[in-house]
């Protein structure tokens, strides 16, 4: 049996670390805290004090990130990039990216694209 992580710091870097490793996964904060032997509110309430925003928010935070990665070395679509990463519905997907980075999906691999033509010429 795994212990507790002890004080909010070190909870809040399990969470984070939890999170990450479950990102494609759908978010159930009750399922997290379970994992972590803590109560529900008590995690969110943690999270958020430590990190500066809720658990779900970390979550789609996570999904970026490695949705950025895709955008960037592979030729997948937008939308199959949206799976890859968790999300049911490219439209859900596009929002909470454009949320989290500033622009869609695909206005990210536009840029990227630009800049990248950008390098060649220099």
């Amino acid at each position: 049996m795994r212990e507790q992580p002890s004080g909010g710091a070190a909870l809040s870097e399990a969470a984070k670390a939890y999170i990450e490793a479950h990102s494609a996964e759908k978010f159930s904060l009750d399922a997290m805290a379970k994992s972590l032997f803590v109560n529900s509110s008590y995690l969110l309430r943690t999270f958020k004090r430590h990190v500066g925003v809720t658990p779900l928010a970390y979550h789609h935070w996570a999904r970026c990130v490695r949705a950025r990665e895709l955008l960037a070395h592979s030729s997948l679509s937008i939308s199959k990039v949206g799976e890859q990463v968790g999300f049911v519905s490219s439209s859900h997907f596009s929002h909470i990216f454009k949320k989290a980075v500033g622009c869609t999906p695909r206005e990210y691999r536009a840029q990227l694209q630009t800049d990248s033509e950008k390098a060649s010429e220099s």
